[in-house]
């Protein structure tokens, strides 16, 4: 398994995603080595965690914009511009290095980033790829082409892999559409929450302030993930410019970090919005579950998600959602909001009525949650088992 973090180490739902599908596999006997670009101890006893080259997980480490920056954010605050082409040229080479000293049936890649690693190591052993796309360039940039070297890379890949596994139907058709890749080279593994992997609540709220005014009459709404322009957040700003007009007494929580922060700061003010949106930074552990936990309504904007697994934490943790039509999330979750990404009216009006009306916002979130309950990474690991054995057979390797 190549991937390129894990959690605590994650700046987003890819860690969690490979963390959570690698322990469903674990137990059903797969033997893991997951191999990252760094060192860290992330006490994991499922599968073995090695580093491709001795580098620490500062050097690698970003903020939430891990995926379509070159800025680097250190454990210290600093920022620094690195070339990530450089370090996956060494995840690459490393890679090489390492597969010539081990036996393995597949080589499972997640992402562009590890993708050149794989067809590396396909090179060298012979051994079936399986290519697990989380999300392509058009996702990261917006809807725009992005960087044409990452498109590059993600096209030569999808055509030399030998299986592409996409999140949702929504990223399977955008491979087919981006890159002319046929549709039975593609298989839909959705990403899901364990309802077991909730983490109870303990203790009070961190957002006392949040906390204190709900018991004055007001309403919270809030997002959590990378501030890009993939997540579409301008578009949630001026949706809550509208829903002020109507339900004065409602907040927005904005949890994450990236680099349109400062633009939706900005975008905030001019808005006349400001003090009623509230910029938490980068959270973990409770004070990310404290988020879902303090809010009325999530609201998950993006341009284009691949998945989505935020949408299912936040229902997990007690709040029913909104989401864009562009998601893939919304494959799985009938029993929620839906809106176009760029239809702030829509946006607005669905807002204001979960707001205004406790009992809508009560029964989305318990039809909602039945279908969460439902969900489980056994069924991921199974249909990744299936599509190892059938690789692994094309080219006679003993399963």
């Amino acid at each position: 398994m190549l991937g390129w973090e894990l959690p605590p180490n994650n700046s987003g739902g890819l860690g969690v995603a490979c963390y959570q599908l690698c322990k469903a596999l674990s137990k059903k006997g797969a033997d893991i080595e997951f191999i990252l670009p760094y060192q860290a101890d992330h006490g994991i006893d499922f599968m073995t965690v090695t580093a491709a080259h001795p580098q620490g997980v500062v050097d690698i480490q970003k903020s939430g914009i891990a995926y379509d920056s070159y800025k680097y954010q250190f454990r210290d605050g600093h920022f620094e511009v690195h070339d990530i082409y450089s370090q996956v040229h060494m995840y690459e080479y490393a890679v090489s290095q390492l597969v010539t000293s081990r036996s393995f049936d597949i080589v499972h890649a997640h992402d562009w980033l590890t993708f050149r690693a794989a067809l590396r190591a396909k090179q060298i052993m012979g051994c079936p790829i399986v290519l697990h796309v989380h999300s392509i360039e058009r996702d990261r940039a917006g809807g725009n082409a992005g960087n044409p070297l990452c498109r590059e890379i993600e096209a030569v890949s999808f055509m030399l892999a030998d299986r592409i596994v996409a999140v949702s139907e929504h990223t399977k058709q955008m491979i087919m559409q981006d890159y002319d890749i046929p549709g039975d080279k593609i298989e839909v593994v959705h990403n899901h929450f364990d309802a077991g992997d909730l983490v109870p609540e303990h203790g009070d709220n961190i957002y006392a302030y949040l906390t204190f005014m709900k018991q004055l009459g007001y309403h919270v709404v809030a997002n959590a993930g990378r501030i890009t322009i993939q997540k579409g957040l301008p578009n949630l700003l001026h949706a809550f410019r509208a829903v002020l007009d109507r339900a004065p007494k409602t907040f927005l929580l904005l949890v994450g970090d990236g680099e349109q922060k400062f633009e939706l700061i900005r975008l905030a003010a001019d808005l006349g919005i400001a003090a009623n949106v509230f910029f938490a930074g980068f959270q973990r552990g409770k004070p990310y579950r404290d988020a879902y936990a303090v809010a009325d309504l999530f609201v998950m904007p993006s341009i284009s998600e691949p998945f989505g697994l935020v949408a299912l934490e936040a229902i997990g943790y007690g709040t029913p959602v909104l989401v864009s039509k562009q998601s893939g999330v919304s494959e799985v979750v009938r029993n929620c909001l839906k809106v176009d990404f760029w239809d702030v009216n829509d946006m607005a009006d669905k807002i204001t009525a979960v707001v205004q009306n406790d009992a809508l916002r009560d029964t989305l979130h318990g039809n909602s949650y039945q279908e969460f309950s439902r969900l489980s990474w056994n069924d991921a690991a199974d249909k990744m088992l299936r599509i190892y054995d059938q690789q692994v057979a094309k080219v006679g390797v003993p399963a």
